[in-house]
Order: C-alpha cells, then sequence, then structure tokens
C-alpha cells in the first residue's frame, strides 16, 4: 500500500429530482439530490472515489470545504494513512483553525466523510475486495480505525474489541447468508409526500409484486391528509406488512406526541425524526409516551456525530439507531456507533436513498451482521429507487433483500459521463434548466 495520493479532486454533481418531487418531505418540499464528488489519484494509477450528499443549494459549500481539506491528505501515501487510521482521522478533524467551524459536524463534518470515504474505496481497490471484507478481517485493525475520544465513559477500545472477538463464531455462517440472501430491506420510494394518490397506490402494487413488505411514508405536514394517506398505505399494503412513518423533524415536542398518537389506528412500527435531531431529551420524551401504544422513535440521519449517538442511546431516546454513511466521519465513525447500538442493544436500521447512500451503506450493514449484532431480528436498512444507474456499481435488491456487493471498492464510483452531465452549473442537464 505504497501508493502515494497526488491529487484531489472535488465536484458538484446534482440531479434535478424536484422536477417531479422525488424525495418530498414535510421539511424538504424540493430536493435536488446532489453530491460533493471526491477523486483520490494516487501515483500507481489507482483512484479511490467518494462523495457526501446534499439537497442542492449549498453543495459548493461543501466542495469548498472538502478543498479547504485536500492540503491533509494530498502527498500522503495509503500506507501512512492506514497504519494510523485513528491518527489520520483525527488529523482531519481537529485542525486548530478548521475545527472550531464544527467540531465533527455540519459542512466541515460533510467534506471529511467525502474524503474519508474515498480514502475507504482507494484502500478497498488496492487490496482488491469490497469494502466490508476489508472490515471483517482483523478486531484489532477494525478497533484502531476508531476514534474513542469523548465516548469512552460508554465504550472503551478494549470492550469493541471483546464485542469483535466474541462475533467471530459463527462468522462464515453468516456470510454465507448474506451471499446467498442478502440483507433485508424496506423502501421509500412509494410514499414521497408530493406523490398524488394514484402514484401511491400504483407503485405499492408494484413493490408488492416485487417482494416488498416493509414501507416508509412521509408525514407531518397535514394532519388529516396524513391519517387520509397512512389508511391508503396500510389498505394497500394490508395488515401482516410493516409500516413506518417520517416527519423530517417537523414537529414541537409534544406536537409529536399528540399527532402521532392520531396515526396509531395504521400501526406504525416507528416514528421517524419526530423532532430537532438535536433534541435528544426530547426525542426521549416522545418515546416514553409512544411506547404503550406499540411505536417506537427512529432517528439518525442528521445526528451529527458519535457523541449524539451516545447521548441518545443513554437516554434512551431510540429503539432504533439510523446511521448515515456521508453524515458521519465515514466507516470510521460508523463503526463506534455501531458497537455502542450493539452495547445498548438498540437494532441499526441505517437511512440510505439520495445519491450514493445505498451504494455505500450497503457495506456497513454487512459488517454490522457479519461482525458486530449478528442478528437480523428487527433490523432493515432504507432503499430508495432513484439515480443508481448513475454509478459504475450500484446496489442490486433482490426480493427486497440487498444483495452482497461483488465489485472491490466502496461501490461509489460514478459514471464519468453521468458527473459531466449533472456537473452544476456547467453540465448539460444544469445548462438547459438555467436557460428555460
Amino acid at each position: 500500500m505504497l501508493q502515494k495520493i497526488t491529487h484531489l479532486t472535488v465536484r458538484d454533481v446534482r440531479f434535478p429530482t424536484s422536477l417531479e418531487q422525488h424525495g418530498s418531505d414535510a421539511m424538504h418540499m424540493d430536493p435536488d439530490y446532489s453530491a460533493a464528488y471526491v477523486v483520490l489519484d494516487t501515483d500507481s494509477g489507482l483512484r479511490g472515489f467518494g462523495l457526501t450528499f446534499t439537497l442542492g443549494k449549498g453543495t459548493e459549500i461543501v466542495v469548498r470545504a472538502v478543498q479547504a481539506l485536500a492540503g491533509l491528505v494530498v502527498g500522503k501515501s495509503l500506507h501512512h494513512i492506514v497504519s494510523n487510521f485513528r491518527g489520520f482521522y483525527r488529523l482531519l478533524t481537529s485542525d486548530g483553525q478548521m475545527r472550531w467551524l464544527g467540531p465533527e459536524k455540519g459542512v466541515i463534518h460533510l467534506a471529511t466523510a467525502a474524503i474519508l470515504n474515498a480514502v475507504w474505496d482507494l484502500w478497498a481497490r488496492v487490496e482488491g475486495k469490497i469494502l466490508c471484507r476489508i472490515s471483517i478481517q482483523d478486531p484489532k485493525q477494525i478497533v484502531s480505525c476508531i476514534d474513542f475520544r469523548y465516548i469512552t465513559d460508554v465504550l472503551t477500545e478494549e470492550e469493541a474489541l471483546g464485542i469483535l472477538v466474541n462475533a467471530k463464531e459463527g462468522k462464515q455462517q453468516r456470510e454465507d447468508l448474506m451471499m446467498n440472501q442478502g440483507y433485508p430491506a424496506y423502501t421509500t420510494s412509494c410514499a414521497w409526500l408530493g406523490y398524488s394518490d394514484q402514484q401511491l397506490k400504483q407503485l405499492c402494487t408494484d413493490a408488492l409484486q416485487h417482494g416488498w413488505t416493509r414501507f416508509k411514508v412521509k408525514v407531518g405536514a397535514d394532519l388529516e391528509d396524513d391519517i387520509r394517506r397512512c389508511r391508503l398505505i396500510r389498505q394497500m399494503i394490508g395488515p401482516s406488512n410493516t409500516l413506518m412513518i417520517d416527519a423530517n423533524q417537523r414537529w414541537d415536542v409534544a406536537e409529536a406526541i399528540s399527532w402521532v398518537t392520531r396515526l396509531a389506528e395504521v400501526k406504525p412500527l416507528w416514528i421517524e425524526e419526530p423532532t430537532s435531531p438535536d433534541d435528544i431529551l426530547g426525542h426521549a420524551a416522545i418515546s416514553k409516551a409512544l411506547a404503550p401504544l406499540g411505536i417506537g422513535v427512529a432517528s439518525g440521519e442528521q445526528c451529527h456525530n458519535r457523541v449524539m449517538f451516545k447521548q441518545f442511546l443513554q437516554a434512551s431516546a431510540l429503539q432504533f439507531v439510523q446511521i448515515d454513511s456521508c453524515r458521519l466521519g465515514s466507516i470510521n465513525e460508523n463503526l463506534a456507533v455501531l458497537l455502542m447500538a450493539h452495547k445498548f442493544k438498540v437494532p441499526v436500521c441505517p437511512h440510505a436513498g439520495g445519491v450514493g447512500l445505498c451504494e455505500l451503506v450497503q457495506h456497513l450493514i454487512l459488517f454490522d451482521y457479519i461482525c458486530v449484532s449478528a442478528d437480523l431480528s428487527g433490523r432493515m436498512c432504507e432503499y430508495v429507487d432513484h439515480l443508481h444507474e448513475h454509478f459504475t456499481s450500484p446496489a442490486v435488491i433482490q426480493n427486497a433483500h440487498y444483495l452482497t456487493p461483488k465489485d472491490p471498492g466502496y461501490s461509489c464510483e460514478m459514471l464519468e459521463s453521468s458527473v459531466k452531465r449533472h456537473e452544476y452549473p456547467e453540465g448539460d442537464v444544469w445548462k438547459l434548466q438555467i436557460n428555460k
């Protein structure tokens, strides 16, 4: 792994998904799924690809943040990085001046994730393996990638190593199961908030025919309309299939409890992001109030870092942990959250969708099942059927399960033709939109 990183390129890539209201929810009515897309060049000719997810406007800010961090990456060998990955993570997150912009949150952390995702992709490509197989190799190596600062009151390095060592039993059987069957998924593609009833019905019908049994519905804009739409979806999918609801941070705490109580008749498994993603105690209060109704609380896609997840778990504020491949500091920080969630016995059901999130997170769920939790009960991963055609190794779903990736890397390399067409503002797609 003597490859030296010689150059970092970052591009602003946006897809006009708002035109058809794909991704629309109670707080984000017109998202254009976008990415700050990073490419690392090396002196050997191998390249690493990474990204972080955005919703259109502001992607240029993340691009500038990546450029500001580039000097900490360019010039280093891959061996230098991975032999002290914890130290490299701290280098990116603890620069004496740029740390002030976070620390470990917001735009600067999104930029950190994009760079680290590209480093992990490069490492897997050098090894000629899918990324989750790199992670699976050695518990000590896995632990050495994690920054335990601020979380040792909940999880020590020794405890993390013990969890990983204990999970080695039965690991081969779990790998075989993932190769043959895949990891269970749920779909959000049927019920974006901006979709018409006719569109909801057709998409639900199609999904059921393709084997989907777990569905998520966007709620939070209008209570009576939510009741009507949720009843419609429940009628479409039947009483035995699983339904989740997602408010995308729309409510205050008391409002969330009242609103979800009215929706309890459709028997949702969870309410996702019922209030501000920063309100740990608010989530705890909602969890306590909804527990008698059999409704859990899920959150995490906008949880800034491992410290917030630690506190969510300490406060019993979540019944489902939703990690995100690009919100946290890449795999390094997600590993810490997976291990803490296991210690607290809270299932991990990752956030995905957007641009490339499904491609990335499939590696994390495989690692969680094979090397940490050894359990599929109560676990599933989000899938959104948009924009996969723009990737060289897109996520593959069969019978509502993520199939194990086959190509070496972290699965987030985009087709160059797609990048050129959708680069903002000079790509042909955006020239056409701007000139309308």
